[in-house]
């Protein structure tokens, strides 16, 4: 309940825990980023040193079928949607080592 907020620097690594595949659109404010929803990749990392799991989208381009369980994962900045105006960035797991069109 207090009012002070530390800043925690955490890995940007890790190592694949789980992961799925969102087939749904979430409810509002979730932004559909194209015309029509397209199912994505959500992985659960346990990160390298504090071994905390965290879960987050994972790029596009990247399916549930290239995953496995324990293969290292990273975190990167990518676009969540555009509109007209600006790219709005979020982070996002990447396997390490993948190229920014999905290859590795």
């Amino acid at each position: 309940m207090g009012e002070e907020i530390d800043e925690v620097l955490l890995s940007r690594t890790g190592r694949l825990w789980s992961f799925t595949t969102g087939e749904y659109a979430p409810p509002a404010p979730y932004v559909i980023p194209g015309d029509e929803f397209e199912p994505y990749v959500i992985a659960a990392v346990e990160l390298a040193d504090e071994r905390l799991v965290v879960l987050g989208q994972v790029v596009d381009g990247v399916s549930a079928g290239d995953l496995s369980v324990g293969m290292e994962m990273e975190l990167v900045i990518d676009v969540l949607y555009s509109d007209e105006e600006h790219d709005y960035l979020v982070w996002k797991w990447a396997p390490v080592g993948m190229s920014e069109n999905g290859e590795q």
